[in-house]
């Protein structure tokens, strides 16, 4: 729902910079279609950036960094696995443990 009304706030801001670009008035335009822009393509690689929770050990490599956190979307325990050598973190369901009440 938040994603939904920053992205059509992006648009709404794109639409209005263009419409005040093509009034001349450059200055207001320029930073409509900035904030438009920044709303919409922030939001949307926001969206990406976060990948869904994995199920099970990843694999090689992977340690187990002794976090645990419950996923306020899922309710599930999250275990979270960093890898030494590129410092990624994966994020994976902890079956083990029960899901939170």
């Amino acid at each position: 729902m938040i994603r939904t009304a920053l992205i059509g706030l992006g648009v709404l801001a794109l639409l209005l910079g263009a419409a005040a670009m093509a009034t001349g008035t450059v200055g207001a335009g320029i930073w409509l279609l900035g904030t438009g822009a920044v709303l919409v393509i922030g939001t949307a690689w926001e969206q990406h950036r976060y990948k869904p929770l994995g199920d099970g050990h990843p694999g090689p490599g992977w340690e187990d960094s002794g976090e645990r956190f419950v996923d306020p979307d899922s309710g599930a325990t999250v275990t979270v696995f960093t890898h030494a050598r590129t410092g990624e973190r994966r994020y994976v369901k902890d079956c083990d443990a029960p899901p939170a009440a």
